[in-house]
């Protein structure tokens, strides 16, 4: 048993931090924000020898790389489906429902990730707002947090020329969180 937990903590490091940087990869090119700095280098630096290649067989939609996104979910899939060997899960006779259920998992999990993704992008560029918004990567951050900030903004007017906005969103993030691992939890009896 710690065998296998020693395992599984190997494998979400290594696949939950690719897919991770996959992730990071399509919501940049998602949200046109530029690669040009040191970040943006590292990224594409570590994702480059998957994407190239699934590009010639993943199309991509106008303005979704989807070389990005489908292997960060299969990577998810696949830290899942190991999660459930190494638990010893018995996936039953039926393997055809159990891949989609693994497919589905991993779906929540890359959701999960992008999500976790997006919290720390927001304390970021928050406290970059505040302690140094000069910082060379003040404005990747803050490009980064811009979508999904804008809308709060519009409807939550500054206090004391401080934006809660990021606030109220992290608290949104968190409830989806709590939805996903609803969600998980009512998929996982399924495989067993």
């Amino acid at each position: 048993m710690v065998l296998a937990n020693l395992m599984l903590l190997i494998l979400e490091a290594v696949l939950g931090f690719f897919s991770l940087l996959l992730i990071a990869r399509f919501y940049m090119q998602w949200s046109r924000v530029s690669f040009r700095n040191q970040i943006g280098h590292f990224v594409i630096a570590l994702t480059d020898w998957l994407v190239f290649p699934a590009r010639r067989v993943i199309p991509g939609l106008p303005g979704l790389d989807l070389a990005s996104l489908i292997p960060a979910w299969l990577a998810e899939s696949l830290l899942v489906l190991a999660e459930f060997w190494l638990r010893g899960f018995s996936f039953g006779s039926s393997y055809g429902l159990a891949t989609v259920l693994i497919l589905s998992l991993g779906m929540i999990e890359t959701v999960r990730l992008f999500v976790f993704l997006m919290i720390g992008v927001v304390l970021i560029s928050a406290v970059m707002s505040w302690v140094n918004p000069y910082s060379p990567f003040a404005p990747l951050f803050s490009s980064l947090a811009r979508p999904f900030l804008r809308p709060l903004q519009r409807i939550i007017p500054p206090i004391s020329n401080i934006d809660v906005s990021p606030l109220v969103l992290l608290l949104l993030f968190q409830i989806v969180l709590l939805l996903l691992a609803t969600l998980r939890g009512a998929v996982v009896p399924f495989i067993a």
